[in-house]
């Protein structure tokens, strides 16, 4: 069965075996089963050798193993695999996004922010590299050009979910509470299935109504405060893995989808 998967990469077949490894490899990931997990995605690669989601998912399980041991020749195995990732898929999102999380672990600041300029250069008509070089620049403080790349992000997808939660999360943080709310509702009228957007949009109401408007150099300015839960918090600025369940240091494995 390998060996017909080799030989017929592109048959529903293979990619529906390769898939079904990716999937169990994943939960074995979430479950700390890492050797199992490299096990069942290695199967995937071997089934579908064009399979870009293997190749993800095994060095983004190696990137985690090395960052949490310390292991430089696992982060080393983890960045050839990302960039085989690429070579399968030049568009995976987050092959792209491990990659950069990664080089700027490694203090390649530069050499991330070459990456994703690239992408973006390469794929002028996508929004999804433009997101992700403004979670970059959000994440060396740039917010104004983050927040750039994300307008230009929603001009060109009206529908890009990821894009309006970035710049409601950049709005939030600078406390433009209404421009925030906003955002999120419109990612929310996209994509109704994001059931942690629900609670911080009722929140951000709420805040808006007991004051959350006006700015903080104004409320200094009048001696004023507002009431607990009025003011705004920042948020962390480490780049986000997109998944609340991805261990620290790595971004989560994939399953074949996308979000």
């Amino acid at each position: 069965m390998v060996l017909a998967c080799l030989l017929l990469s592109a048959s529903p077949g293979c990619g529906m075996f390769a898939g079904s490894n990716n999937v169990q490899g994943k939960r074995l990931f979430q479950s700390g089963q890492y050797d199992q997990a490299i096990a069942s995605f290695q199967q995937a690669l071997q089934r579908d050798p064009t399979n870009a989601d293997a190749c993800y998912n095994l060095a983004t399980t190696y990137h985690h193993l090395g960052m949490a041991t310390r292991n430089t020749s696992l982060v080393t195995q983890a960045e050839s695999l990302y960039n085989q990732a690429l070579d399968r898929d030049p568009n995976h999102v987050d092959a792209h996004r491990g990659l950069a999380v990664l080089l700027v672990q490694d203090e390649r600041k530069e050499s991330a922010f070459t990456l994703l300029r690239r992408w973006n250069a390469a794929s002028p008509l996508s929004a999804e590299p433009k997101v992700e070089l403004a979670r970059l620049y959000r994440e060396f403080g740039d917010d104004k050009t983050a927040s750039e790349l994300l307008a230009e992000a929603i001009k060109q997808d009206p529908r890009n979910v990821r894009a309006f939660r970035a710049m409601g999360l950049i709005r939030e943080e600078q406390g433009e509470l209404a421009s925030a709310l906003e955002s999120y509702q419109r990612a929310l009228m996209v994509n109704g299935m994001q059931p942690d957007l629900a609670p911080k949009i009722a929140a951000l109401q709420q805040r808006v109504a007991m004051g959350g408007l006006v700015d903080p150099a104004t409320r200094t300015a009048l001696g004023s405060t507002l009431p607990a839960g009025a003011t705004t918090t920042p948020g962390s600025s480490a780049m986000t893995n997109g998944s609340a369940t991805a261990p620290a240091g790595a971004p989560a494995v994939n399953s074949g989808g996308r979000y």
